[in-house]
């Protein structure tokens, strides 16, 4: 048992039926219906290749895209073909999740086999709206459609989905109400580096902070500079012209409409807050970059032309970020210094992600938008961790306790007592 859950070192498997619940949602390519990406799918492969050399029936749940994600809303078909090159062992899908024709292929399983379900999300219970809109207690979730009809035939309930820990939905908080259940080894390890991370990171410990999501980044900087878990913080993309705007900076009319156009002005008071009460922890850009005529052009603060839209951080401003990573021992990143999918715009990004590349110093990168760039500028193998969570990680970073965490340690003080 770590952190109160139940691990796959708890419990013998061999000849079991395991329902297995991972997150392997990855951009979908419908014209030719493939993947994008396999990340998160090969994340997930220790887990279930354990469990099929232990002899365990492994059932597979997951989802691809969602009600609010409708793009990538797609059948799950596709990552068992990625899933069976992977393990190197076939992987059976089943176009059901939990009708007659999935009920029926878990019954035939044998010892060792691997069984894809259907995208769990075609069931309305699983959708972003039902959870929102009916809270239903785990309690509650223990009487859906999906669990009262897969867990009869299930024997232990493994939840290897960190990435989706922040959601509330059956077939992630539901299992445990009525069956055993450990998290699995992904779970277990991105629990364990951002525990370190908030716990007893070595020191200095920086955070990185950029990109859009402007009130998800203020709610991981007022956590991690409150509790002392961040001894700086490093802001750029809207996140940090933000900032700038709270201190009265001229940023350009360009930047300033694009935040009240993304209703983010609202969010001012907040940034006036953090800087009043962090503001020798918190830096921001001292010089930005806008595009003229196609081309990139630079100023220090105070000569940004006023009708400029800052798409990237400066130079000046990327090269005192990359000292500060070199002489930090702990860096976790989340959010690019600016626009990095455009050749003009990625410097700021490139430089900070290379000193993360380049430090010596323990490197954790969380959400999509940092996995992409670190892919793009060659960095992916030279980080320490890379945390598949986006939402999670930042609903664990802002101090929530996550919905699946809660369920697990429910499930292990339920099966402990007996």
């Amino acid at each position: 048992m770590e952190f109160g859950i139940q691990t796959l070192d708890d419990y013998q498997v061999a000849g079991k039926t395991v329902l297995c619940r991972v997150d392997i949602n990855q951009p979908v390519d419908r014209e030719t219906g493939t993947l994008r990406s396999t990340a998160r799918i090969r994340a997930c492969v220790p887990t279930l290749r354990e469990l099929s050399d232990k002899g365990a029936r492994v059932v597979i749940l997951a989802h691809q895209g969602s009600d609010i994600e409708y793009k990538n809303y797609y059948t799950t078909r596709p990552h068992a073909a990625v899933l069976t090159e992977l393990l190197g062992r076939p992987v059976r899908f089943v176009d059901d999740v939990c009708g007659p024709a999935a009920r029926a292929a878990i019954r035939e399983l044998k010892d060792g086999e691997l069984l894809l379900l259907d995208n769990v999300r075609f069931m309305a219970e699983e959708q972003t709206l039902f959870e929102t809109n009916l809270r239903l207690t785990h309690a509650q979730q223990a009487h859906t459609q999906v669990v009262e009809k897969l867990a009869p035939l299930g024997d232990l309930y493994v939840c290897d989905a960190f990435a989706a820990a922040h959601r509330d939905q059956p077939s992630l908080c539901g299992f445990e109400q009525v069956l055993p259940s450990a998290m699995g080894r992904l779970f277990e390890r991105e629990y364990t580096v951002i525990s370190q991370l908030m716990e007893c990171p070595a020191r200095p410990c920086t955070f990185v902070l950029g990109g859009a999501k402007i009130s998800d980044a203020f709610l991981m900087m007022e956590t991690v500079l409150q509790s002392g878990a961040a001894d700086r913080c490093l802001t750029g993309g809207l996140v940090g012209n933000l900032l700038l705007l709270a201190k009265g900076e001229a940023v350009g009319s360009g930047t300033a409409e694009l935040i009240h156009t993304l209703g983010y002005d609202s969010l001012l008071p907040k940034a006036k807050d953090l800087l009043e009460r962090y503001a020798d922890r918190i830096d921001v850009p001292t010089d930005l970059a806008w595009l003229e005529d196609g081309q990139r052009r630079e100023a220090p603060l105070g000569a940004v032309p006023e009708t400029a839209a800052a798409r990237d951080i400066g130079e000046q401003t990327a090269k005192h970020y990359e000292q500060v990573i070199h002489d930090s021992a702990t860096v976790f990143v989340n959010g690019p210094m600016g626009v990095f999918e455009e050749a003009p715009t990625a410097l700021g990004t490139q430089v900070v992600w290379t000193a993360l590349g380049d430090t010596a110093g323990y490197t954790v990168v969380g959400g999509g938008d940092s996995i992409t760039a670190a892919a793009k500028f060659g960095q992916t193998e030279r980080m320490d961790y890379i945390c598949t969570g986006g939402g999670a990680l930042i609903r664990f970073l802002s101090g929530e306790e996550l919905p699946v965490v809660k369920a697990l340690r429910e499930a292990a003080r339920r099966e402990t007592k007996g």
